[in-house]
């Protein structure tokens, strides 16, 4: 395996390990030389790995003490593989939960602002995104083109920072996004919500824009939550 891929390998393995709980917050890591050899990879792949943690706010190394874990809120919760270790480890509802509620801050107020700021070409790559939906066969290719038709939203505000907010939380978008369409009878039931959004930036109703996108997140936190409730019922 290059170097490359092996400080990555180490990257993913230790991140995960620290995301997930199994090493806690405070605790010192093995020493250099012991995790190289239990790892199978160099001490320099090790060390560009620890900088790459390190960078992530996960660990930090201090004199005469090594390398510990961080607490959870010095970690940078928006760097895109922290997020994706964070959608793999959470508790589904604590996901569920915390993510909706980052989109009922975000993403009605972008819907709002897409209605008045967007184009005719930001309007036919909804549509587009839209049709991709309504046509989607399996809850995958829905879920691909829900993606795509959230990110076009965030593109038509013409606000950059939301722009690259999107890139970041798009891992965790698409896990949300599948667990619904999963859960759901029917993955194609909120259909009717995005065409009202879809409609409403089409009209330039900014108002109408900003409630349709609360129903689709409502919706989906509903959806998410029965599924929940019935599985503990059994």
């Amino acid at each position: 395996m290059p170097a490359r891929n092996l400080h990555g390998h180490v990257v993913q393995v230790l991140g995960q390990r620290i995301v997930s709980g199994e090493l806690k917050p405070g605790e010192v890591l093995p020493p250099e030389a012991s995790m190289a050899v239990e790892m199978d990879v160099s001490r320099t792949s090790l060390r560009e790995a620890m900088k790459v943690l390190s960078a992530k706010g996960l660990v930090e190394a201090r004199p005469k003490v090594g390398t510990r874990v961080r607490d959870a809120r010095f970690w940078n919760q928006l760097d895109a593989d922290v997020l994706a270790w964070r959608c793999s480890t959470m508790p589904t509802m604590d996901f569920v939960d915390k993510l909706s509620e980052m989109r009922e801050i975000i993403e009605p107020a972008a819907a709002a602002s897409a209605a008045r700021h967007r184009s005719a070409a930001q309007l036919k790559r909804m549509q587009t995104a839209f049709d991709g939906m309504e046509a989607a066969p399996d809850p995958e290719s829905w879920t691909a083109a829900d993606v795509d038709f959230h990110e076009a939203i965030l593109a038509a505000t013409g606000n950059e920072l939301l722009i690259s907010l999107f890139s970041v939380i798009e891992t965790a978008l698409s896990s949300y996004f599948t667990m619904s369409a999963r859960t759901a009878s029917n993955f194609k039931y909120s259909l009717p919500q995005h065409r009202a959004v879809l409609v409403a930036i089409r009209d330039k109703d900014a108002e109408a824009a900003h409630k349709a996108m609360l129903k689709v997140i409502a919706d989906t936190r509903e959806n998410l939550s029965n599924k929940r409730r019935g599985d503990k019922g059994r």
